[in-house]
């Protein structure tokens, strides 16, 4: 079965679906583009979103649900800098709880990330229950008590929780997300690292601020992990990436620099 159709009336032979194809799965025929390898295809649309006449169609990346790109405006490069500088890595998060609403669109921008070879594969589990989220950052303050490597390095995590009751684990975050992948699949957790980071780019145009769960993925992203089973992950899946969500507690009315830049260009004598 052909893969891609053409209008023949739009058509003008350009010729950049062909180039633009990663895959290499369109060649240019004598009347019109067709596709020599279908099974090749990996779905990435590129065919359908590059063509500047709305020529081509295929059926894994139909044509009438693409969304045109012509009339967005676009960041300027100040501020696409000042955009990305401000996102912080949120530590102090209000007790409001966040619509579901709002939560749905952060990860539906989360599956819009890149990912090798376009396989996707990553889900999503979201945790708003408050009774479940204590339930985890007791859990995981006692499995690393128990590991001895860990036990160390997280002594003081530890210790504010269970002596004192203080969440360092998920610092109070009212929602917790999770990205998930099967537990065969080798790019699980690069897709996910990316998926969250739109996610958490996304999340301030939402009010939202957001902070990787690095202590919680020291437990959660084990093998057989004791988190599977209280977030109910189906079988066959791993968590393979986590993030907390919430409302921030505090404004940061400045950008915090970095370390000196270091580059360098490498190019022959």
């Amino acid at each position: 079965m052909n893969l891609i159709t053409v209008n023949h009336d739009k058509c003008v032979k350009c010729g950049i679906c062909v180039n633009e194809c990663p895959e290499q799965i369109i060649k240019m025929k004598e009347n019109s583009p067709e596709d020599v390898c279908p099974q090749k295809c990996i779905a990435c649309g590129h065919c359908v979103a590059v063509c500047p006449k709305e020529a081509i169609d295929n059926v894994k990346t139909p044509l009438i649900n693409q969304k045109s790109s012509k009339k967005f405006s676009k960041l300027t490069p100040a501020e696409a800098e000042n955009f990305l500088r401000s996102r912080r890595s949120i530590r102090s998060y209000k007790k409001t709880s966040v619509p579901r609403e709002k939560l749905m669109e952060l990860v539906n921008i989360a599956h819009f990330a890149p990912t090798g070879s376009n396989l996707q594969s990553v889900s999503y589990i979201i945790i708003d229950d408050r009774n479940i989220l204590n339930m985890a950052i007791e859990l995981t303050a006692k499995e690393l008590e128990r590991d001895e490597l860990l036990s160390k390095r997280y002594a003081a995590y530890i210790e504010s929780y269970l002596s004192k009751g203080i969440d360092s684990i998920l610092r109070g975050a009212p929602c917790l997300v999770l990205a998930t992948a099967d537990v065969d699949f080798p790019r699980g957790r690069e897709n996910s690292i990316f998926s969250l980071a739109y996610m958490e780019l996304y999340a301030p145009t939402l009010g939202l601020g957001s902070c990787w769960a690095g202590v919680f993925e020291k437990i959660a992203l084990k093998d057989n992990s004791p988190m599977l089973k209280l977030f109910n992950v189906p079988k066959g899946k791993k968590i393979t990436g986590a993030v907390m969500v919430g409302y921030p507690k505090y404004n940061y009315p400045r950008l915090v620099d970095r370390n000196p830049l270091e580059v360098n260009f490498y190019q022959s004598k």
